[in-house]
C-alpha cells in the first residue's frame, strides 16, 4: 500500500480497520501547491510541491471518563499505518480523561466524491496571470518602479473517516497574492507600497490594476510630513479591518468569556446568574453601527468546510467534534454581540448554543461607498489619516482585548478630500471591540487579504471603517 497506489480513502478505510479503540477518527490531508515569486521586476523562483498528512484520533472509555489520543504524521507508508494507530491508542491509554469528550458525531452521512482521487493545483493555475504579471513588470519599468512579491495557490483534499459511520471530504483552493513596489524617492530614502489579493483560482486578480494602485501610492509618498503622537481621524482600509477583527475573533470563546478573562466577559454582579451565558456580553449592544460580523461556510467567494475539522483540541476546537455540521453563524448582529464561538463541550459548559469556529469571516455594515469615495469625504475638518496595512500585532490586555502593532508601506494624509502626502509610521494601542462602538462609518464590504495574519486565515470581506479617533501612541521609525 504505497503511497502512489493507495488513495486517501483507502488509507482512511485502513487506518479505521486496524483501529482497536473504543472510537476512532482519520483525517487524509491531500495537499498539493504551486508558486511563483518575482524581484526586480523579473520572476526568480517557481515551483509545485505535493504532499499527504494524516491524523489519527483514537478514543478509549475508562472508569473515569474517555481518554484521547492524537497521532500526526506526514508520508506515512503502508508499513508504517499499523505503528501511527498503535501510537495514538497509546497514547488515549496513558492519558487522562479527556475534558471535552463527547460522543463521536454519529450517523452513515457520506460524501459523494469521498472516494474519488484528490484535487491538485499545478502550475496552469497561473496560466493567465503570468502574462499579465510581466505586463506588469513592463509597465513598472517604464514607470521607474520595481516590483517584489509572490503568488500562492494551494489546495487541500480532507477526508474525514470515524469510527461512527461518517465518510466526509472536502476540497479548499487558497490562493494569495502580495505585490510590492519600490521606488527611490527623495534623497536615499526608498519609497515602498503593498497590495494584496486572495482568491480561489487567480482568475479575479489583475496584477496590472494592483501596479498602477501602487504607482499612485508611491507617487502621494514623494511629500513627506512628520506627525507626532496623538489620536487622529483614520480611514482603515479593508486588509487592517480583517487583521483586527480575526484577531477579535479568536479571542472571543465563549468559556473563556463565561469565566472572566476576556473582554467579552461581563462583571458578576449575581443578578440573574442561571441565566445562559450570563457571565458574558451576549445580547449587548458593541456598535451604534448596523454592523453584522458572519460566518458562512459557503459564502460566495470565501467557502470553506461546512463540517468540523479539527486536527487537534483547544479552547475554540474539540477533536470529538469532528465531522459536526457548520451553519451560517452571526457574531454580531445589527450592532449586538449575538454569538460567542463554542464546541459541544464549551456549549455544555456555559449554556450557550454550539457554534463551532468557521473558517470564513465577513463584516457587512450596509455602507455602499468605496475606500476612495471616503477619502473624498474626509479631511474637510481637520486631517485624517489613510492607513495601508497594520503589521507585527500583538496582545497587551486580554480583559479589554488592548493590541498593539505597527502601520506599514504608507501612512498617508488626507486634507479637503485629497490625500496630500505620506507621513511617519506609527505604533498603535486599540482594542478591535472598543474601536467599533467608536466607527463612524463603514463603506462597501469587500473581499481582502489579510496582511498580518495571511499565512493562517485568507478568507475575509470586510469594508473600510473609519474611525474618529483612533490611537496613534508613538511615532515609529525605519518601518
Amino acid at each position: 500500500m504505497s503511497r502512489r497506489t493507495t488513495t486517501p480513502h483507502e488509507i482512511v478505510e485502513r487506518a479505521l480497520e486496524l483501529s482497536r479503540a473504543d472510537g476512532c477518527v482519520v483525517i487524509a490531508d491531500e495537499h498539493s501547491s504551486a508558486n511563483l515569486r518575482w524581484a526586480g521586476n523579473a520572476l526568480t523562483t517557481n515551483g509545485v510541491t505535493r504532499g499527504r498528512t494524516l491524523t489519527v484520533v483514537a478514543t478509549v472509555d475508562g472508569g473515569q471518563g474517555t481518554a484521547s489520543g492524537v497521532v500526526t504524521r506526514s508520508a506515512v507508508t503502508a508499513d508504517e499505518l499499523e505503528p501511527l494507530v498503535r501510537a495514538a491508542e497509546a497514547a488515549a491509554r496513558e492519558a487522562g480523561p479527556a475534558e471535552d469528550a463527547q460522543p463521536l458525531v454519529g450517523g452513515e452521512k457520506a460524501s459523494a466524491d469521498f472516494t474519488e482521487a484528490p484535487a491538485e493545483t499545478s502550475s496552469e493555475v497561473f496560466a493567465a496571470f503570468a502574462p499579465a504579471l510581466g505586463e506588469s513588470f513592463r509597465q513598472a519599468r517604464s514607470g521607474g518602479r520595481e516590483l517584489y512579491g509572490f503568488a500562492h495557490h494551494g489546495v487541500v483534499s480532507s477526508y474525514l473517516g470515524t469510527s461512527a459511520g461518517l465518510r466526509l471530504r472536502h476540497d479548499q483552493p487558497t490562493g494569495t497574492l502580495e505585490l510590492n513596489a519600490k521606488s527611490a524617492g527623495t534623497g536615499a530614502e526608498p519609497r515602498s507600497a503593498w497590495a494584496g489579493r486572495a482568491t480561489r483560482d487567480f482568475t479575479d486578480v489583475d496584477p496590472r490594476e494592483m501596479d498602477a494602485e501602487l504607482s499612485r501610492r508611491l507617487g502621494w509618498a514623494e511629500r513627506r510630513i512628520e506627525l507626532p503622537a496623538g489620536r487622529y481621524e483614520t480611514l482603515l482600509p479593508p486588509t487592517a479591518v480583517a487583521d483586527l477583527l480575526i484577531y477579535q475573533m479568536w479571542s472571543s470563546g465563549a468559556r473563556d468569556a463565561a469565566e472572566g478573562r476576556t473582554v467579552f466577559s461581563r462583571p458578576a454582579d449575581g443578578s440573574d446568574a442561571a441565566r445562559p451565558g450570563a457571565g458574558t456580553r451576549l445580547g449587548e449592544r458593541l456598535s451604534e453601527l448596523p454592523l453584522t460580523l458572519r460566518s458562512d461556510p459557503r459564502a460566495a467567494g470565501l467557502e470553506c468546510a461546512p463540517f468540523v475539522l479539527a486536527h487537534s483540541s483547544g479552547d475554540d476546537a474539540s477533536i470529538f467534534d469532528n465531522g459536526l455540521p457548520l451553519a451560517p453563524t452571526d457574531w454580531i448582529r445589527e450592532g449586538v454581540l449575538h454569538r460567542l464561538p463554542t464546541t459541544r463541550h464549551s456549549a455544555g459548559l456555559t449554556g450557550l448554543p454550539v457554534a463551532p469556529a468557521i473558517d470564513n469571516l465577513l463584516l457587512e455594515g450596509g455602507g455602499s461607498r468605496s475606500l476612495d469615495e471616503m477619502v473624498a469625504a474626509a479631511g474637510h475638518d481637520g486631517p485624517t489619516l489613510l492607513l495601508t496595512c497594520l503589521w507585527y500585532i500583538r496582545e497587551v490586555d486580554p480583559a479589554t482585548l488592548l493590541l498593539t502593532g505597527l502601520t506599514r508601506d504608507g501612512v498617508h494624509l488626507v486634507e479637503n478630500g485629497e490625500v496630500t502626502g505620506e507621513v511617519n509610521n506609527f505604533r498603535f494601542n486599540e482594542s478591535p471591540v472598543d474601536l467599533l462602538s467608536r466607527a463612524v462609518e463603514a463603506g462597501r464590504t469587500e473581499r481582502t487579504l489579510p496582511r498580518e495574519w495571511g499565512d493562517y486565515f485568507t478568507r475575509a470581506a470586510m469594508p473600510a471603517l473609519r474611525v474618529a479617533d483612533f490611537h496613534m501612541s508613538s511615532v515609529s521609525r525605519g518601518v
